[in-house]
């Protein structure tokens, strides 16, 4: 068996005297922590792989990793020195692939026999592939941060494109793909919010009203509309792509709140974690009611949640965290 699991529900004052926990409230998530048994590894980026096991990088000790919640059993894949991997995915058979923020490709494990196959960029300055995600094609998107590009990789031929940002020093990060196939993807070092036409690989920026706006994470609803959160100010925001159309709600945490991981649940709510909240917390949306709801605390503080996923067969949002823990979050 692995290590032994906290489980956090809503954030309560300890009690006088010994009591019982209270039960979380009937919307708030369940939040379970494992310890990963590397430390001071960064675990992060987790992805539930088609067999229901949950795989994740470890960016300060370079590996990729497995964990089954069905046992707590971890598994440890070593990747090549220096790769420091900052996310990775899983395709339809298995394979897993990794973004090598520090040494510039994206790779695929074999996790059957422990082979690697790496794809580097084709331009250098595209340094630091950042954040993997998956088109209804099987091809690979992704942003590359400090190079300032966006690229495709299509695994059926080796072929990576990329996408030169205009905007400088745009740092492009979280992205993810619309029913089009079209890739959105945050400019986390300007106010703007980019997608690409996957048949022209033409780029589009989208300014939103505030200047100061530093939007990190990104998500969609299954109206179309783009999802984001402002790190730099505390705010939710709601991109309508048709109209261009922008509204913004503060964040329960205020200004101070940074916002940072987020996902969108089978129901259209939208969850993310106030990385400035100590300890961090997980927070839900309804759009339909435009309320926020269900705050929980990570019980082992969190430090920074940077990226979480919603997985809809179980329902459950899994993340890693700065103090070495990979979490659940079992979603009401």
């Amino acid at each position: 068996m692995g290590p032994a699991a906290a489980i956090a529900a809503v954030t309560l004052l300890a009690p006088a005297a010994p009591a019982p926990p209270a039960p979380p409230a009937a919307d708030t998530a369940q939040i379970t922590e494992w310890t990963v048994p590397w430390a001071q590894s960064r675990p992060r980026d987790p992805y539930v792989a088609p067999d229901g096991r949950v795989w994740f990088v470890g960016q300060r000790s370079h590996y990729a990793a497995v964990f089954d919640p069905r046992t707590a059993d971890f598994e440890r894949f070593e990747l090549e020195d220096g790769t420091g991997p900052h996310n990775l995915v899983v395709d339809r058979q298995g394979s897993v692939w990794y973004a090598g923020n520090l040494n510039a490709h994206i790779g695929r494990l074999d996790p059957r026999t422990g082979e690697i196959t790496r794809f580097p960029m084709p331009d250098p300055a595209a340094r630091d592939p950042h954040t993997l995600v998956f088109d209804a094609r099987g091809d690979l998107w992704f942003t590359v941060q400090g190079g300032n590009f966006v690229g495709r990789l299509a695994p059926a031929t080796g072929k990576v494109e990329l996408v030169r940002v205009p905007t400088e020093d745009a740092r492009p990060y979280g992205i993810v793909v619309d029913a089009r196939g079209r890739p959105w993807f945050n400019e986390f070092g300007s106010n703007k919010i980019a997608t690409v036409d996957p048949a022209t690989m033409k780029l589009e920026e989208i300014s939103l009203p505030r200047a100061e706006a530093r939007t990190r994470r990104i998500g969609l609803t299954r109206d179309g509309a783009v999802w984001y959160v402002d790190y730099a100010g505390g705010m939710l925001g709601r991109l309508d792509p048709a109209t261009r159309r922008v509204k913004e709600w503060p964040m329960p945490g205020g200004t101070g709140s940074r916002p940072y991981a987020m996902a969108v649940d089978d129901r259209d709510r939208v969850w993310f974690v106030e990385t400035g909240a100590r300890p961090n917390r997980l927070v839900g949306f309804d759009p339909r009611t435009e309320r926020f709801f269900g705050s929980a605390a990570i019980a082992s503080g969190g430090g920074a949640v940077r990226h979480m996923v919603f997985h809809a067969p179980t329902r459950e949002i899994w993340f890693g965290t700065d103090t070495n823990m990979l979490g659940r979050a079992k979603l009401p």
